[in-house]
């Protein structure tokens, strides 16, 4: 215990020492946490539409003042054709009303409504097209010009999240990418900078086991990385107000946890890369792009398309996420994630078994 110990306070003395590894276990993390938190929104807004109004009467006006009235779209420069406009891109979609449209309406007869959408992102011409119907539904019940009452009638609450914030969504998940992409980060870097400087050789001709070397390290970066959370989610309770809302202690539990599996991560990285150009790339590309993308972060899991999908369960960050909404979002507690803290705990095992038999190789001088 005393040499891991030791390895682990000059793991730490030779982090502090490097101004540039500080600034990149810190100041990279906190200025992730702005760009996602503030830059990345799901729910479409603003979507430039133009309306055509053959009709122009007190009924058409006050359909098209609903539809602005939904804060969903930003009218654009009245023009002589729809198609046109969204050829330009002037606009996303178009609305084309009749001229008979207020006749045919109140005599009951109904009329249509043209609705031209460009397709080019599917997700975001789904949600206008749900967006146009929903409100002409509601504009048609509102104005009283629904002639028989509906035979079914929803009635909608939204759980956990009433307020529909996208930032107790994408903050959460934004905090669970930085603490795997920069303890890893770090540790690989650690790990190669001594296979560079040449310093691993001293280990080599140590008694200092493989083993021991590996705990030294992780325990140093176990303790920069909750450095990192404390920082990190401490900034996203003051900047997007997140709090916990229920039983934080599969949080507590599963955090240092999840650092330690990315501390792993890293160190299995810097004990198979020769350089740390090739250390940050490897990171970049397996740690960054599986948790970005394969995670849950930004697309659901099921739209995750085979077999990609298989790969994403040996993703960390996709047992990490769910821990982390829990805590600031659903408040279940351990009834919703202890299977996921278990997974972690078997990820971190498989790491580390990995990195050891990497460190024991480069010792025998295979």
């Amino acid at each position: 215990m005393r040499r891991v110990l030791s390895q682990c306070y000059k793991e730490l003395a030779q982090f502090r020492r490097d101004r540039l590894t500080v600034a990149l276990a810190f100041i990279l993390p906190f200025l992730t946490l702005l760009i996602f938190g503030y830059a990345i929104r799901l729910e479409a807004q603003n979507i430039p539409i133009t309306i055509q109004d053959f009709d122009n009467t007190p009924l058409s006006r006050s359909y098209i003042e609903r539809l602005y009235a939904t804060n969903q779209f930003a009218a654009t420069p009245r023009v002589n054709d729809v198609a046109e406009a969204i050829d330009r891109g002037v606009a996303t979609a178009g609305v084309i009303i009749p001229p008979n449209f207020s006749q045919q309406v109140q005599s009951g007869r109904g009329s249509t409504v043209q609705v031209l959408i460009d397709g080019t992102d599917v997700n975001n011409a789904r949600v206008i097209r749900n967006s146009i119907q929903a409100t002409t539904r509601f504009f048609v019940q509102d104005s009283g010009l629904q002639t028989t009452p509906p035979s079914i009638r929803p009635v909608t609450r939204i759980w956990f999240n009433p307020g529909r914030q996208e930032s107790l969504y994408i903050v959460p998940g934004t905090c669970a990418v930085i603490l795997w992409i920069y303890p890893s980060l770090l540790a690989a870097l650690a790990m190669v900078r001594e296979k560079e400087q040449g310093t691993i050789v001293q280990v080599y001709a140590s008694s200092l086991s493989a083993s021991e070397l590996l705990f030294g390290k992780v325990l140093a970066y176990l303790l920069v990385g909750l450095c990192e959370a404390i920082a990190v989610i401490g900034a996203s309770m003051i900047l997007f107000g997140l709090w916990f809302a229920g039983d934080p202690t599969p949080f507590l539990l599963a955090t240092p946890l999840f650092i330690t599996v990315a501390t792993l991560f890293g160190l299995t990285i810097g004990t198979r890369a020769t350089s740390q150009n090739a250390a940050v790339q490897a990171v970049a590309t397996i740690g960054f792009l599986t948790a970005f993308l394969l995670s849950g972060f930004i697309y659901p899991l099921s739209n995750i398309p085979f077999p990609l999908s298989i790969v994403s369960n040996v993703v960390p960050a996709r047992y990490y996420i769910p821990i982390i909404r829990d805590a600031f979002v659903r408040g279940t507690g351990w009834v919703g994630v202890w299977s996921h803290v278990l997974i972690l705990m078997l990820l971190g095992f498989v790491l580390f078994q990995a990195a050891r038999r990497n460190l024991s190789k480069m010792q025998l001088g295979d």
